[in-house]
């Protein structure tokens, strides 16, 4: 996991599905990304609103490997940062094998800590048809494995750019797998 590091940053401050690639980001502790619809405390996704508005937004940052975009433009699909409005664009680490409670520290301040993994939606498909079997899949024993990123609550603010490195620090053990969140 040496050298991992961010790609790409991207918000948007009107619930998209995909956000526009920007120079920095700035992560409040708490909350998310600055500026980002899915700012909050609770929950701000709007299939989520509907259900529970009280939730706690366990979902502040979406964050994606790159290496997903690499197999996805293998199976003849052109996606790139921002395009499944992920917040922060990933290379050089293994984010869906992370366990839950996974701190990443981004940049020299912030520290982001993952709760679960992103459970991808039609809209996935709305964006390019076909594209939701490319991110959610089956493994030998038939367990649903999904392969859109993972979601993070923040720790510490801090200010995020293209170029920054990605530091791991593994919760305790036992490791709890993620789950969708």
């Amino acid at each position: 996991m040496s050298h991992a590091t961010v790609i790409a940053v991207s918000t948007d401050t009107d619930h998209r599905f995909s956000k526009p690639n920007r120079s920095s980001i700035r992560l409040l502790a708490g909350l998310g990304v600055e500026g980002d619809a899915h700012l909050g405390v609770t929950v701000q996704h709007l299939s989520r609103i509907a259900q529970d508005p009280a939730q706690p937004n366990l979902r502040q940052v979406h964050l994606i490997h790159a290496e997903l975009f690499d197999e996805l433009r293998a199976a003849g699909y052109a996606v790139t940062p921002g395009d499944l409005g992920e917040n922060v664009t990933t290379r050089g680490i293994d984010l869906l094998g992370l366990p839950a409670g996974t701190r990443l520290r981004l940049g020299p301040e912030a520290v982001v800590e993952i709760t679960g993994l992103r459970n991808p939606c039609r809209q996935i498909d709305r964006f390019r048809a076909g594209l939701l079997k490319q991110v959610i899949g089956r493994d030998e024993s038939g367990a649903v494995v999904r392969k859109a990123g993972v979601m993070g609550i923040v720790l510490a603010p801090g200010t995020l750019r293209p170029g920054d490195p990605i530091a791991v620090e593994l919760p305790a053990p036992p490791h709890r797998p993620l789950e969708k969140v």
